[in-house]
């Protein structure tokens, strides 16, 4: 075995040995405090979840496997703090595509915009087919049809997240602002590191 093997090995362990401690700690800060909201207890409770977040990470880099379960502080059932009868929501979704046949990209582009092929085989040629095929299609048919684009699927994630009511374009300016982990409601994660959908 290699020096850099079994360095990694060393520190998968390292990590194992690190929730475990991380895990008694917290059980003391619950099994001690006698108030509500206890910031010890909430220093013990980051502490664990970035062991344990540590410790899936490495696992799957060294061995190819993850944990059966999910990781506390992940925005997972029980965070949710919102309203229990929200006014509106938020559906947040990211797809990862590779870009597998250039080739093919352009064609598809080509047929709905004739000034493509000045530019293909110049660099910006799958730059530019990226944005006449995602200007024609919408998310879900190109989600459907990624293989006849010349793309790949990657991972993807579906959050619906409590908003406010808002008027027509008052947010597009700034669309893409990170969630509130206390207003999911639900996620949906869909990647090779899982046999099929994962609900959070």
């Amino acid at each position: 075995m290699s020096d850099a093997a079994q360095l990694t090995r060393t520190e998968v362990r390292e990590a194992a040995e690190a929730v475990k401690a991380a895990i008694d700690r917290h059980l003391e800060a619950v099994s001690s405090t006698t108030a509500d909201d206890d910031p010890a207890v909430f220093a013990a409770y980051e502490e664990l979840a970035a062991a344990a977040i540590h410790y899936d990470q490495l696992l799957y880099e060294v061995y190819d496997e993850v944990t059966p379960f999910e990781v506390p502080g992940d925005g997972g059932p029980g965070s949710y703090q919102g309203p229990e009868e929200p006014e509106a929501i938020s559906v947040l979704i990211r797809r990862d595509y590779r870009i597998a046949d250039p080739r093919r990209l352009r064609v598809q582009a080509e047929r709905l915009d004739d000034s493509l092929p000045a530019v293909a085989d110049a660099a910006e040629g799958v730059t530019a087919a990226v944005g006449i095929v995602f200007g024609e299609f919408d998310p879900d048919e190109i989600a459907a049809r990624a293989e006849e684009f010349g793309l790949e699927e990657g991972d993807s994630t579906l959050w619906v997240t409590v908003t406010e009511s808002a008027e027509p374009g008052e947010w597009l300016a700034e669309p893409f602002d990170s969630p509130d982990p206390q207003l999911l409601l639900c996620r949906f994660d869909v990647s090779e590191v899982y046999d099929d959908d994962e609900v959070d």
